[in-house]
């Protein structure tokens, strides 16, 4: 039996590639993106009644997974990449169905865009052109509990990585765009299993290549490049979306 599904939208964001996306949603309360509806679900009656929420469920594609086969063990980061859970025990993208969930904030939503009504989220976790098959209101008298059990998942939870960015490094990405990445590298956006502190590491945000190493909980900046090849034009049209949101930034001088 065919179950069929349909991608009703897109989400745009200043990842260009799946490195160095924080691993779940939600760590990183500063990055901004956009779901912009695909042409046949751009009606805004679809949409009514959604302002009164402040979070959201996002029901996603791992259109970037280059492994077709899943597995029925994985090696999750939260452990170091040492030990080995079932794939039905962990968020792993490598499953017999590749499909994620994302519980995000919802920010703004623009309803007067050439794109139809599109809706500003704070803190997803997704890479730039990720397919979305379903949203959903995030309900608090259902989805809260707070007695929950995180099993593996509780250890190390409040890990970060001190970040060492020299200012003169910082000021060259956008003052709305540095609060967010400052955070993604406290997240330690390297592979769990690689720790050797003379690799210098990349990581692409916002149009600009990162490089940096970590020695000793520390993550230090070497080097800021503008990409000038491969960007997506469709992003660039909606990174001025979120400058001209109410939301974008901080008003903090990071």
């Amino acid at each position: 039996m065919e179950v069929p599904m349909k991608i009703i939208a897109r989400v745009y964001s200043d990842f260009a590639s799946k490195f160095g996306i924080p691993r779940q949603a939600g760590l990183v309360p500063a990055l901004r993106s956009v779901l912009v509806w695909e042409p046949e679900f751009r009606n805004p009656d679809m949409i009514r009644g959604l302002e009164g929420f402040s979070h959201i469920w996002i029901i996603w594609n791992f259109s970037a997974n280059r492994q077709s086969e899943w597995s029925p063990t994985v090696r999750p980061p939260r452990l170091g990449g040492n030990q080995r859970m079932g794939v039905f025990a962990t968020r792993a993208p490598y499953r017999p169905n590749p499909i994620g969930l994302s519980c995000v904030r919802l920010i703004e939503i623009q309803k007067n865009t050439p794109q139809g009504p599109v809706l500003i989220l704070s803190g997803a976790d997704l890479m730039n052109g990720t397919p979305v098959f379903d949203i959903k209101p995030y309900a608090p008298y259902a989805d809260c509990h707070p007695e929950a059990t995180g099993g593996f998942t509780e250890q190390n939870d409040d890990f970060q990585l001190k970040v060492d960015f020299p200012p003169a490094l910082l000021a060259q990405i956008p003052r709305q765009s540095r609060e967010a990445l400052l955070g993604i590298l406290a997240q330690d956006p390297r592979p769990a299993y690689q720790h050797d502190p003379l690799r210098t590491y990349g990581v692409s945000f916002g149009g600009y290549n990162i490089r940096f190493r970590v020695q000793d909980k520390c993550l230090a900046v070497c080097q800021v490049e503008p990409v000038t090849v491969g960007a997506d034009p469709d992003m660039e049209k909606y990174r001025r979306v979120l400058q001209d949101s109410s939301c974008q930034g901080s008003d903090s001088d990071v």
